[in-house]
């Protein structure tokens, strides 16, 4: 089941689930790190967070967040929990995610992963993104997907 966030209800897990599958793959220090932890609250309030599970009520076991600037969705970011990984749940979660973006006018999309995150960078190929370009400071890449609609 995918649904939109319960803050009160999903917040915890979601926080869980980027520690235990996006912090590991990060190349910052821990100084920007917790910067950033500080700031997630404030960005799960700016766009929007679609989370995964089994049942209705159930712990959830994967989340995405968004946002759209214009024609372009910007995918923030997307874990799933390591149990729950090579279900589909990524698949489903963007498939909601590009949907929502492209009935609202969004033609292209971007997303960026760590340079070390090989399974992620696969996953977003296999789902027509393309690498744009790398990004050294950040030590990520940058990949696109256009709609040609």
């Amino acid at each position: 089941m995918i649904r939109y966030r319960k803050p009160d209800q999903d917040d915890p897990m979601i926080l869980q689930l980027i520690e235990s599958q996006l912090v590991p793959l990060s190349h910052m220090t821990k100084k920007e790190l917790d910067l950033i932890r500080k700031d997630i609250p404030s960005r799960l309030r700016r766009g929007v967070t679609l989370v995964a599970s089994p049942q209705d009520n159930e712990k959830i076991v994967a989340f995405i967040h968004f946002m759209m600037h214009g024609e372009l969705l910007y995918i923030d970011m997307l874990a799933v929990a390591s149990t729950a990984q090579r279900k589909r749940w990524g698949v489903r979660l963007m498939e909601h995610a590009e949907r929502f973006a492209v009935s609202r006018g969004c033609k292209r999309a971007k997303v960026m992963v760590d340079i070390g995150n090989h399974t992620g960078l696969h996953f977003y190929r296999k789902l027509g993104y393309t690498v744009i370009r790398m990004i050294e400071p950040s030590r990520c890449y940058e990949l696109e997907k256009i709609w040609f609609l």
